[in-house]
């Protein structure tokens, strides 16, 4: 065999070894996700909620999330960006005491009925995580500078034969969509993903069609837990086959502190 063809299958070998494994690269970014929700309930954030329906006013609506007793609380801090003024504000600051009180005063069952409810909801989104890496085929296609990160660019299209296990899932069937996935921490810094053909739910009763879009941010709070700034839903359905909704809901997250940094924040009244 000529010195030419070896160096040839050489650097065939060692271009393939360079080049990752898409799955490998995803079944290490959930394993990312999963540590960080396992994080998630530690920290308090701003959340600023904009929502937008066809002859309806948008209204921003922000929050400081606190996690009490096993469980998230929205505390309103401002309307349309505007500061609560200080009687709105007394009046927000009472009703998180009282919660706080409610919560103390609980009995045993009453308390398991409550964070159980939360651990539901953390489940579903586990399970929805775990639905979407079934339901999609990854292919690597290039390199991107997101930030300042170095991050694997991926698609994601629907994988031949896939059938969802819940309601919730059935959308996944019809939509494609794209990640960029930071090399260095395996975490997802950006999602796109948007429906391409029309996807029914609960029967007849309703259709998400193409045009419905979603879209997903996140930044690090620390060096090794990274949590969302942004995510976007842009949605097209229709209801009865008759009556159709065109709305977005737009939320952004941050000043993201831990929990006993905000509790002290909230009770210096600032």
């Amino acid at each position: 065999m000529s010195r030419a063809l070896l160096l040839a299958l050489a650097a065939a070998g060692f271009l393939r070894a360079a080049t990752p494994d898409p799955d490998q690269i995803i079944r290490k970014s959930v394993d990312a996700i999963k540590s960080d929700w396992a994080q998630a309930p530690k920290y308090s954030f701003l959340e600023r909620d904009v929502e937008s329906k066809r002859h309806s006013p948008l209204m921003a609506k922000t929050y400081r999330v606190l996690m009490i007793d096993g469980s998230a609380y929205n505390l309103v801090t401002a309307i349309n960006d505007q500061p609560l003024p200080p009687g709105k504000k007394a009046d927000e600051q009472r009703k998180l005491q009282r919660e706080i009180e409610k919560r103390q005063k609980e009995s045993e069952r009453e308390r398991e009925k409550r964070i159980a409810k939360e651990q539901r909801e953390r489940m579903h989104d586990h399970e929805m995580l775990q639905e979407m890496v079934d339901a999609f085929r990854f292919h690597l296609t290039g390199e991107a500078q997101i930030d300042g990160r170095s991050c694997w660019v991926l698609n994601a299209e629907p994988r031949p034969g896939y059938k969802a296990t819940n309601h919730e899932g059935r959308v996944l069937e019809g939509m494609k969509g794209q990640l960029w996935i930071d090399k260095a921490t395996n975490q997802w810094v950006k999602v796109h993903a948007e429906v391409v053909k029309p996807v029914s739910f609960y029967g007849f009763l309703a259709k998400v069609g193409p045009g419905t879009e979603f879209d997903l941010e996140q930044a690090p709070v620390t060096d090794n837990v990274w949590m969302p700034t942004h995510f976007q839903v842009r949605v097209n359905s229709t209801a009865l086959g008759l009556f159709s909704d065109r709305s977005t809901e737009n939320d952004t997250y941050r000043d993201y502190q831990p929990m006993p940094q905000a509790s002290a924040l909230l009770q210096s009244g600032k």
